[in-house]
């Protein structure tokens, strides 16, 4: 019965191993430039050894502009631009999601709304 509880430790062992893998645990930074100025504008650029890079330059006052990307575990690459400042963070990538079109009916509705 030992036996047993003993085996089935090590392959719960095993499994939990196995399922709290990170391969990107042992990542480096290979890249690291950045500039802050006491008037509050700054820029940054890193990347690291698995291909994650980001890069912002902006002011503390006004807004922000950027992008990040890495290697998507299937292979490719995904790459995000964005702005933020008065308007919100306005992320732009092909792999974001985007709302269906307006229908017609709704459109012709909103004009008529707007026009009476």
């Amino acid at each position: 019965m030992i036996r047993y509880m003993l085996v089935a430790s090590a392959v719960l062992a095993c499994a939990y191993g196995a399922a709290t893998y990170n391969p990107n645990a042992d990542a480096t930074i290979v890249k690291f430039d950045s500039d802050f100025q006491p008037e509050g504008d700054y820029k940054y650029h890193y990347e690291t050894s698995n291909g994650i890079s980001a890069a912002e330059a902006g002011s503390l006052r006004n807004e922000a502009i950027g992008e990040f990307s890495w290697t998507s575990p299937e292979g490719q690459l995904v790459k995000i631009s964005y702005v933020a400042g008065e308007n919100g963070y306005l992320p732009e990538g092909d792999l974001l999601p985007t709302p269906p079109p307006i229908p017609d009916a709704i459109l012709k509705s909103l004009e008529y709304i707007r026009t009476h």
